[in-house]
Order: structure tokens, then sequence, then C-alpha cells
């Protein structure tokens, strides 16, 4: 079990998605089945461009309105409560704040589960 993530400062577009695609790709051996939420940049060209030219590479969707199945909700949920109470002199450091606490959720497998299991994931995932 894992969580891999990548920051952008600025909202994301294909190009984004699929640059995160492929340093997952890069790091993961074996086959990945990457679980993503129906977001229009979730979909389209250069994502099925991408899947195409790596096989080992599934991707599903959530069904629409649906963040009750998404973990990675229980992860920002957690971020979000942890850093409820920081006070960043700027972005910098806000997003140094975000990484940290993201990074803590990251290392405790304790977590991670928690966010798995308080989705409505069929249990087989868990």
């Amino acid at each position: 079990m894992g969580l891999y993530y990548l920051l952008f400062f600025e909202n994301i577009a294909h190009e984004e998605v699929c640059v995160f695609l492929r340093a997952l790709l890069r790091h993961l051996r074996g086959p990945i089945i990457a679980l993503l939420d129906n977001s229009t940049t979730h979909k389209g060209e250069p994502l099925e461009k991408l899947r195409r030219q790596h096989p080992r590479l599934t991707i599903e969707h959530f069904p629409s309105y649906a963040p009750d199945l998404n973990p990675d909700e229980g992860v920002w949920s957690l971020a979000k409560k942890e850093l409820a109470n920081s006070c960043p002199k700027d972005v910098d450091e806000l997003m140094e704040d975000v990484i940290r606490s993201i990074n803590r959720i990251k290392a405790s497998p304790q977590k991670l589960r928690g966010c798995i299991l308080q989705s409505e994931l069929p249990s087989f995932l868990c």
C-alpha cells in the first residue's frame, strides 16, 4: 500500500495528469490501476494515448459525484485537520506544510488503511 502524489500551484490539465501517471510508471513495477475521479482533466485523448503506450496502466473512474468512495478525501481531511491551526508566512511555507502533512500520512500504514476503510470501496481493496 502506498500514497503517491504530485502537487501543482495552478489548476491542472491533461498534461499534468499524464506527468503524474508517467512518474508512477517509472517508479512502480508491474500493473498499475489508477483510480481517478470524473474531472475532465482525468479523461480524454492524452490519457487514452498514454494508456495505449503503457499496457500495464489501467485507468478506472469513480462514479460521478461519489466522493465517499474516494480514499483521497480521507487523506485531504487528515491533512486539513493538521493544517487548520498553522499560520504560514507565504505560499512556499504553506506548500512545505502541506507536503510535510501528506508525508506524515504517507508514512503511516494505519492512517492510509483508515482512509481506505472510511471510504465505501469494496472490502477486497482493503
